[in-house]
């Protein structure tokens, strides 16, 4: 019987466990049954949960003759998530050194107290990055989800980027509190004028 509740990334996660266990090559249809029962997937899903995996490329769908053949093995699969998370992880590397300087950025247009053009821009900046750095969390996370054999290893990296992004947190308090006693500046006010949330705080 199908069980009901799972979330779209547990389906991802039961189907590549699946494939992982099998090690064979299925069509769609064997995929459909077989997930439906062994791995409580409601049928009507199990066609977008593959297709998710695909485009991911932690699945490979070869069309042979007029039929579509689906597979995946365990150590394709590590090495395509180990590139994957190497990416990201340069792209967040990259990321801090951009919002490193654009916090510098507004830290001296603020100084200024003049509405610049070059102030502008950096608010609009350190805004994109923090939405960059939110996509990149979640992308990092789905394919921890998708990784059983490796997640206490990703947790302990998890741990590290916690602890470097809260590293950041800090510098961004430190400059509040800078700007708060060199130039009388409220914190209320840099937060609407720089965009940082209310909520902004350190991780857990």
């Amino acid at each position: 019987m199908s069980r009901k509740g799972l979330s779209f990334e547990e389906k991802r996660r039961r189907m590549l466990e699946f494939f992982y266990e099998r090690e064979d090559v299925f069509q769609l249809r064997n995929v459909e049954k077989m997930c439906s029962k062994e791995k409580g997937i409601t049928a009507m899903s199990i066609k977008d949960v593959l297709q998710s995996l695909v485009d991911d490329n932690y699945v490979v769908c070869e069309k042979i003759g007029t039929s579509n053949y689906y597979w995946a093995f365990l150590s394709q699969g590590t090495l395509i998530r180990q590139q994957k998370t190497a990416d990201l992880e340069e792209k967040v590397k990259r990321l801090k050194a951009k919002r490193k300087a654009t916090l510098e950025s507004t830290a001296k247009a603020e100084s200024t107290r003049q509405d610049t053009p070059e102030r502008k821009k950096a608010l609009a900046d350190l805004e994109r990055l923090q939405e960059e750095q939110a996509a990149l969390d979640a992308r990092l996370a789905k394919f921890s989800s998708c990784d059983p054999e490796m997640l206490d290893a990703r947790k302990q990296k998890i741990g590290v980027a916690k602890e470097a992004v809260n590293r950041w947190t800090d510098n961004v308090f430190a400059i509040k509190s800078w700007c708060q006693k060199k130039f009388s500046v409220d914190p209320s006010v840099m937060d609407k004028q720089f965009g940082i949330p209310s909520d902004f705080d350190y991780l857990d």
